[in-house]
């Protein structure tokens, strides 16, 4: 099966690196014409200038996700630009990863800041939602749409000093469901992806002792790639999964917590 993605329009949050990049190259491959979302505007306009040199059509915006008056100015912006949004990638994320509390000799010695923690729920749980009810008023006056959100495996089954990021990918899991009820009717299905380890710029800065435990207990023996999660969205934002809706896929090769 070949999946086409001609005449679609993909707007895509955090595309500019790692598993965004990657997806908005699969993307424009595809056919899709792609709307780049970032903060990072050199290497936004980097991919879509690479998109340009093989003959697609993107075009970059720096869009702060955590703020609803950017997004929904944005949104205005993609819709006069290419006339419609048929997919919404929603893939922007950042860490603060800190213990909750970390204690020595009995003292508490460190914790997760405040700061940290509305930090990543601003972008990873409040963007998905601005994103989210910005986009869908389109969708549904069109009678079509794809949204994907990107939780995380820890999301399903949590992770130590990530008190902050698994509340958020928790989160989405369940907003998923529910705007998959309230949307499906409309001609728009919802859907999650869930990494598992994928190599990136965030797992690229961890010490390869880590990076080695970690692929211990993925069955397939390997971290994921972007591709991987690529073509996961590519696969959920296609007409042939029309009929998935409301799911979380978990692409993580296998890899169970605890083993």
């Amino acid at each position: 099966m070949s999946i086409q993605l001609t005449n679609r329009i993909a707007l895509i949050t955090g595309g500019a690196n790692g598993i965004g990049r990657e997806t908005a190259l699969t993307f424009a491959r595809a056919g899709a014409a792609v709307a780049v979302w970032d903060m990072a505007e050199a290497a936004g306009q980097a991919v879509v200038a690479e998109i340009e040199q093989g003959g697609g059509v993107a075009a970059f915006w720096r869009v702060n996700v955590a703020s609803q008056a950017e997004v929904e100015a944005a949104v205005v912006s993609v819709a006069e630009r290419f006339g419609r949004i048929d997919i919404l990638i929603n893939n922007a994320g950042i860490l603060r990863d800190a213990q909750l509390i970390k204690v020595k000799d009995g003292q508490v010695t460190g914790k997760l800041s405040e700061a940290d923690f509305d930090a990543v729920i601003a972008v990873n749980l409040k963007g998905v939602f601005n994103c989210t009810q910005a986009v869908a008023p389109l969708m549904i006056k069109q009678g079509y749409g794809r949204i994907l959100n990107a939780s995380s495996v820890v999301g399903l089954y949590g992770n130590f000093g990530q008190t902050n990021y698994v509340a958020a990918k928790a989160a989405v899991i369940g907003m998923t469901k529910v705007w998959a009820r309230e949307l499906g009717k409309r001609g728009v299905t919802v859907n999650a992806v869930a990494p598992g380890f994928i190599a990136t710029d965030m797992t690229k800065s961890m010490p390869e002792k880590i990076l080695t435990e970690m692929v211990a207990h993925v069955p397939v023996g390997r971290i994921g790639q972007p591709s991987d999660i690529a073509n996961a969205y590519l696969f959920l934002a296609a007409d042939e999964a029309s009929y998935i809706n409301g799911h979380v896929l978990s692409v993580d090769g296998g890899m169970v917590v605890g083993t």
